[in-house]
């Protein structure tokens, strides 16, 4: 009986002393940075009561927990240097060490934002390899969501210097922006890289503001019964399971090894150029292609390191090689890469096979990607001549539903548990989740910003965001677009204070939406920040809209942040101004600058009363440029009266 008694007692000790001991937040750690020259608040929880001492540069400061255990550390302003050591103490002792003061900036939203240097790894190899910036920094936050509570720590987290190893890790964007801003401003950078792929707007603001919006206010109260999410998760993950099987029972490919080199597929359908393979494959059904191409190789070009490139695939494709596995991509999005092993490829005959599974629209090679076999000293063209099979075709999978995406999931679990760090401002990229909706944009951004603003307590802390680049298909004539729209509401979110916007709608690409050119949409939030933030005479904005007068059947244009003036990029006639009368039957312009101003008229078009510029999915040859090298952002506008 004393032995019980010893033992309960000894846990009961042992957990009141684990308790009793300090813990700090993830973002605490070491390898910090700070924000510079503000005080700035270190917390953490310990034992009820028990008291706290942090040495800190040659300093004690000292606090005591509360009932709830949580205690806070007010460090007076520092200027940007280091590195400096943090030790606290208690009922145990931690010792932070490698800790900067600089400049942080929380970069947040969708995958645009998100996509890594490593999925960069062909479009900036250089950039790669000789990345050693020990003074820019990325804290990554962990996916999550919650819709019951705002949270106070992560699950997980760490800070990362940008070496060649660890740059692969931090979001490009963020990345080519902390390289320009540390050059010139010789300051430590920390990103705080808080995004998730495919979320809306929404799903970032805190409960309270979203108050503004019954219909994801309301939509909230029901995501935050467990019972209700744990049921969505688990039909959704029932669904997909039934109909992966249903597919892999049903698929010839499987049953009879498509993958091997012994399948004579010379009779198998030709797809002659890499693209989407014909709508009556699958005729508004879905289910699983096989495609297969030859590649002879000699005994030289099988040495050495061998890269498969695949474009983009839609939409999950296996690879094999000669009847061996090479790799797996689960969705249409991520640029196929695979680095083959040595002994993959052989002498003579090799034979490329795709395992595609469709779960969408359209089956095949996304157009105008690179589909090459890149060997030590030759590159193999696989654009052409691919032969086809249908696997199996079955009922395309029910629709899901993305739980975290939801009101406040994210806001929650991604956001409120950075609150308490200093910061100099946001950078964000988004807007394609919510282009459905645009006309819904400008009052959740406002919301937003105003909300991020009022938790952090730093007043109007500059928020930098990028305008949507172009994507989808080039259109011939003028038409109606959500992409415009949105855009448009993007510009409008310039009316808040402290508030700068990246024009990129010539960073995109047509057939993706992640474009690759991420180091430009770096350097344009770099250059806003610049002037915004650190004060430099600089030209950083594109040309806007400001006013147009009609003469005649002539419109006259007048733009603001014109800078060295206006141009027509390439110099050549100047596009993507469209006019409609009364009727709004928008037609093409002819545009011209004159006086640093833009003169557009259509002969057809007698009396004037809208202009456009820009306006569609992907406005590809709009040319107004400032001389600075930045475009004029898109607009529509109706001409006043006399």
């Amino acid at each position: 009986m004393l032995r019980k008694i010893i033992i309960l007692f000894s846990i009961s000790l042992i957990s009141f002393i684990t308790n009793a001991q300090i813990k700090l937040p993830k973002l605490i750690s070491d390898g910090m940075i700070l924000q510079r020259d503000v005080p700035v608040q270190i917390w953490g929880w310990a034992g009820s009561g028990e008291g706290i001492s942090v040495r800190f540069n040659s300093k004690i400061y000292r606090a005591t927990a509360n009932e709830q255990g949580k205690w806070s550390i007010s460090l007076p302003a520092t200027k940007s240097g280091g590195p400096y050591q943090m030790e606290f103490s208690a009922s145990n002792r931690i010792v932070l060490k490698d800790i900067l003061f600089g400049d942080v900036f929380i970069c947040s939203e969708q995958s645009n934002m998100e996509l890594a240097m490593g999925s960069l790894l062909d479009k900036y190899p250089k950039e790669i390899a000789s990345a050693n910036y020990a003074n820019i920094r990325q804290f990554m936050v962990p996916h999550d969501y919650d819709f019951i509570n705002e949270r106070s720590d992560f699950t997980a987290g760490a800070w990362e210097s940008a070496t060649a190893k660890n740059v692969l890790n931090f979001s490009a964007v963020a990345y080519f922006f902390a390289v320009n801003i540390q050059k010139k401003e010789h300051i430590p950078i920390g990103i705080i890289n808080t995004s998730v792929g495919g979320s809306p707007a929404q799903s970032w603001i805190s409960e309270q503001s979203l108050r503004q919006f019954p219909d994801y206010y309301n939509e909230l109260q029901k995501f935050k019964d467990p019972s209700f999410t744990k049921t969505i998760d688990s039909n959704n993950r029932t669904k997909s399971a039934a109909w992966y099987a249903l597919l892999n029972q049903k698929d010839d490919g499987l049953k009879n090894n498509w993958k091997s080199n012994d399948i004579d597929f010379r009779n198998w359908q030709e797809l002659k150029t890499v693209g989407y393979l014909p709508e009556t494959v699958f005729n508004k059904q879905n289910g699983v292609v096989w495609l297969k191409k030859v590649v002879s190789l000699n005994k030289r070009m099988i040495s050495g390191k061998v890269k498969l490139l695949l474009g983009r695939l839609v939409d999950a494709d296996s690879v094999f090689i000669n009847g061996k596995f090479v790799g797996t991509t689960g969705n249409q999005y991520p640029q196929r890469r695979y680095l083959l092993n040595e002994g993959i490829l052989k002498e003579g005959q090799n034979t490329l096979t795709i395992r595609l599974v469709s779960a969408s629209a359209r089956v095949g090679f996304v157009p105008d990607k690179p589909y090459m076999l890149i060997l030590a000293k030759d590159t193999i063209n696989l654009a052409d001549a691919w032969k086809y099979k249908t696997g199996a075709i079955i009922p395309p999978p029910s629709a899901q539903t993305v739980v975290r995406w939801k009101p406040a999931g994210l806001f929650n679990a991604m956001i409120s548990p950075l609150m308490p760090f200093k910061i100099k401002g946001f950078l964000w990229y988004q807007g394609e989740a919510n282009a459905s909706k645009s006309e819904e944009y400008l009052r959740l951004m406002q919301t937003l910003v105003a909300d991020w603003r009022k938790r952090w307590a730093q007043g109007n802390l500059p928020f930098l965001y990028v305008q949507l680049p172009g994507y989808m298909e080039i259109k011939d004539l003028p038409s109606e677009s959500n992409w415009a729209k949105l855009r448009v509401a993007q510009s409008e979110l310039l009316a808040d204070k402290n508030t700068r916007m990246a024009v990129a709608i010539d960073l995109g690409e047509w057939n993706d939406v992640h474009p690759l050119n991420k180091k430009e949409v770096g350097e344009r939030l770099a250059l806003q920040a610049e002037q915004l933030i650190y004060g430099r005479q600089i030209n950083a904005s594109s040309p806007y809209f400001d006013s147009v007068r009609r003469i005649g059947q002539q419109l006259e244009i007048s733009f603001k942040n014109i800078g060295k003036g206006l141009m027509s990029m390439g110099n050549g006639p100047l596009k993507g101004f469209a006019i409609a009368g009364e009727d709004r039957k928008f037609v093409w312009a002819e545009a011209a600058v004159k006086n640093n101003r833009v003169v557009a008229f259509n002969s057809a078009i007698t009396n004037p009363m809208y202009i456009r510029y820009a306006w569609a999915d992907n406005p590809s040859g709009a040319n107004l440029y400032n001389k600075d090298g930045l475009p004029a952002a898109p607009f529509e506008a109706q001409i006043p009266n006399k």
